[in-house]
């Protein structure tokens, strides 16, 4: 259970084990996302965390995941929570994005440790969302994107939670928004 919300967790789905901090962590995402009303996507969605939260806040939310156990969990999970304004699709996130056809005004990326390929950067900026709010686990490929998408993106905040405390890990949201530096 995360901030309300009850989720269901198959063995070869993610789901982060910090549960105080996750939560900080989502809250603070919720908070960059506040300002918008209409579609939100939630890409490399897992078993839809994020997904249902934003639900709330969002007329519409997409949510695409590779993994099929995440995206069956995901579906559950909504159905959990009597959540249904999501719509997810199991797919690799390079090779789908640019078939949304929906106006987007949101993009949560939370993507694995090798963050962002070209090809998802790419549509994010064909796309064009409003904001973009990307949460990391790798500072070094968070780098490397936050390079490319700053060419389109200025960075607004950056906020950084200790998930595994007495270790060098740490999970960074960052909020982005249309416009340069």
């Amino acid at each position: 259970e995360l901030l309300g919300y009850k989720f269901k967790v198959s063995s070869e789905s993610f789901f982060q084990i910090n549960k105080e901090q996750t939560e900080k962590l989502y809250n603070k995402v919720l908070d960059y996302s506040k300002k918008y009303k209409g579609v939100a996507l939630d890409l490399y969605c897992g078993v839809g965390t994020i997904t249902a939260l934003l639900s709330k806040h969002f007329k519409k939310v997409i949510g695409i995941e590779e993994v099929k156990s995440a995206v069956f969990d995901a579906k559950d999970n909504m159905e959990i929570n009597n959540i249904d304004n999501v719509e997810f699709i199991c797919g690799k996130v390079e090779f789908l994005l640019n078939k949304i056809e929906d106006k987007v005004d949101l993009i949560v990326v939370d993507p694995p440790r090798n963050g962002l390929h070209t090809n998802t950067i790419t549509s994010i900026l064909n796309i064009k969302p409003k904001t973009i709010i990307y949460v990391s686990c790798n500072p070094e490929t968070l780098a490397r994107d936050l390079k490319i998408l700053g060419e389109s993106y200025k960075i607004n905040e950056i906020s950084l939670f200790d998930m595994f405390p007495n270790t060098h890990h740490v999970e960074t949201v960052v909020s982005l928004s249309k416009g340069k530096k």
